[in-house]
């Protein structure tokens, strides 16, 4: 008898226990979504200019704020950093900025490290398949980064450079790869986790002809006298690099609801118009640390 008593306290402590918890944990969730609806945490590597950088003031030469990285005592800014804040203040909410590789900025937003990805990221078929996107939020020209007095610094058109054995690098994970196929005769060197190191690559002669975006290239070039920025002729350039051209933010794949959140911000400032994005971008290119 004494026995089955026992037995019977046991199970009962252990399906309170079991409820208390069970409701500990729907109340942490809970908590922990209603705050994620009041701030808008987005991942972005802070670290590629003019889309978004690092720096150790909370304002920019012209007086524009800049956003404290999460967890450090950095500040971020730059073209992604002035839109997400446009973007937040138009939702009614808090802008938190978290710094990541470029290699794993995918994986850490479906860890939860963070709901969506602004950080000049075009917007591939491949990539539709593990995220949601909204529009463009910028749209840019692809172009080519030489060595000033370099034998490739009067190309013009792609053309130009096949059968030269030209050595080529680009930021790997990037939809830039593909287009490095597009050089008959040339060389893949090295391709770098970011793109300043596919621009030291250019400056110490380890790499010919760096393939990124004309907005990047030309902020590596406003602090780097030895890079030569080519915007090569519309008839002899890049095909089917339209994904690269189209800038989209990105949230989880099964996050439609705040991918949509989003767009509705965007929508609402009229954020589809290329020349007031061209006009924001000339305006950050001229607020990097390196570039006053």
């Amino acid at each position: 008898m004494i026995r089955k008593k026992i037995i019977a306290m046991v199970v009962t402590f252990t399906l309170v226990i079991a409820s208390i918890t069970s409701l500990t944990g729907c109340s942490v969730i809970e908590e922990k979504d209603t705050a994620n609806d009041k701030v808008l945490r987005v991942g972005m590597e802070c670290a590629y200019p003019p889309f978004n950088w690092t720096q150790d003031t909370a304002t920019t030469p012209d007086g524009s704020q800049a956003v404290k990285i999460y967890n450090s005592d950095y500040y971020a800014y730059g073209y992604d950093v002035a839109v997400a804040q446009k973007l937040a203040d138009e939702l009614g909410m808090e802008l938190e900025i978290h710094k990541v590789e470029w290699s794993s900025i995918g994986i850490s937003m479906d860890s939860g490290d963070y709901d969506c990805i602004i950080a000049g990221m075009g917007k591939t078929a491949e990539r539709e398949k593990s995220y949601s996107f909204t529009t463009p939020y910028y749209y840019r020209d692809n172009c080519i980064v030489v060595k000033k007095g370099g034998k490739y610094e009067n190309v013009k058109g792609l053309s130009e450079l096949n059968g030269t054995g030209c050595v080529l690098t680009t930021q790997l994970g990037t939809g830039w790869i593909p287009l490095l196929e597009q050089v008959e005769g040339a060389r893949t060197g090295s391709n770098f986790e970011t793109t300043s190191e596919c621009f030291m690559a250019i400056t110490n002669n380890t790499a010919d002809v760096c393939i990124v975006d004309l907005p990047t290239a030309e902020s590596a070039a406003l602090t780097n006298e030895d890079l030569v920025v080519i915007k090569l002729d519309e008839n002899d350039t890049f095909t089917g690099d339209d994904e690269m051209v189209n800038v989209c933010i990105a949230t989880r794949k099964d996050d439609t609801a705040l991918r949509d959140k989003i767009q509705g911000a965007m929508d609402s400032i009229g954020w589809n118009d290329k020349e007031q994005m061209d006009e924001l971008m000339s305006t950050v290119l001229t607020q990097q640390p390196s570039a006053n």
